[in-house]
């Protein structure tokens, strides 16, 4: 009795997958008619489609523009699908940064080169973990809740949509078997057959509406996702900006403090400009003739001495330097 009534399931399984065939094939060659959605399902449907191209669009640039590398970003994935997380990883700052650090204490951190790069190298440091929080925030507050959309309620859209375009072709298969009935019990089974039918597409076409319009929340959404993105890229590179500056800071104050050691005269006499500070604490400027060898410059920012063996200088203020 089992093995009858699965029989009797599969064989109507199989007429409903070939009467939809039939009808799918009748339609591309313009032989049956085909139930046309109402304007409102279609715009809803139209924009679902728009959301899914650029939302996955959107996901896959930024995951670019935070590890430029496919290779790396590959390798990732596979480790995300396999342990459940991203790996720890060090950006090329964090490396850029160790590999000064390791100069500057081979060269010695009393020589002036060496000094250098050690500060350079913890600021490079600092970038880098500016760079792994920014990472971090951009995943946690904006790739994901994209991704977690496209995997449930994208895919949710999908499958209802797909489920609707098959009672679609249901409802306009009982209609062409309607008519085409001769007999009058087959008319009545089609007509029953078609209003079964009907009421499925119907239920169906509501299920997959009250989905769509769902999709004005994910909107919603997303641009909160959006704005915090935003907001962790102004914080990085506000870090970036304040950690570069402070290394001008040190480097020129540094110079100053090393006499000679960093001559002055012998810098390009167009200064460079990052931002909003300057490349050096003094720029040099052409010496007039009663400098007596010196080297005219105007200070760019305010210097305190260290101690008795330095000089306080004031911003804009002109100073003249002299070989020893």
């Amino acid at each position: 009795m089992c093995i009858k009534m699965d029989f009797k399931k599969i064989a109507s399984g199989a007429g409903t997958l070939f009467s939809r065939a039939k009808q799918y094939t009748e339609e591309m060659l313009g032989q049956a008619e085909k139930t046309e959605l109402d304007a409102h399902l279609e715009n809803l449907l139209q924009r679902a489609d728009k959301t899914k191209q650029w939302t996955e669009r959107i996901l896959k640039q930024t995951e670019s523009v935070l590890q430029p590398n496919p290779n790396v970003r590959l390798e990732e994935f596979l480790y995300e699908k396999v342990q459940g997380k991203k790996p720890p990883r060090l950006v090329e700052n964090d490396i850029l940064g160790q590999s000064m650090i390791d100069a500057g204490n081979d060269f010695g951190p009393g020589t002036g080169y060496g000094s250098t790069l050690i500060r350079c190298g913890q600021t490079q440091q600092k970038l880098g973990q500016a760079q792994r929080d920014f990472i971090q925030s951009a995943h946690a507050n904006f790739l994901q809740p994209f991704s977690s959309f496209l995997e449930g309620d994208m895919k949710t859209i999908q499958r209802e949509r797909k489920l609707l375009d098959l009672k679609r072709l249901d409802l306009d298969s009982a209609k062409t078997k309607l008519k085409r009935a001769k007999s009058q019990t087959a008319k009545e089974a089609a007509e029953a057959e078609l209003r079964q039918a009907q009421t499925d597409f119907d239920r169906q076409a509501e299920v997959t509406k009250l989905l769509l319009e769902g999709v004005s929340s994910a909107h919603a959404h997303h641009l909160r996702c959006l704005h915090d993105f935003i907001e962790a890229q102004m914080t990085f590179y506000a870090q970036c900006n304040l950690y570069m500056n402070d290394l001008q800071r040190q480097l020129g104050s540094y110079g100053l403090s090393m006499g000679n050691s960093v001559p002055l005269q012998n810098m390009d006499s167009t200064t460079r400009n990052y931002g909003d500070s300057s490349a050096s604490t003094v720029a040099p400027s052409a010496p007039p003739a009663s400098d007596a060898g010196g080297s005219r410059a105007k200070v760019l920012y305010d210097y305190d001495a260290a101690d008795m063996t330095e000089l306080s200088l004031a911003a804009d203020e002109d100073a003249i330097v002299f070989d020893k």
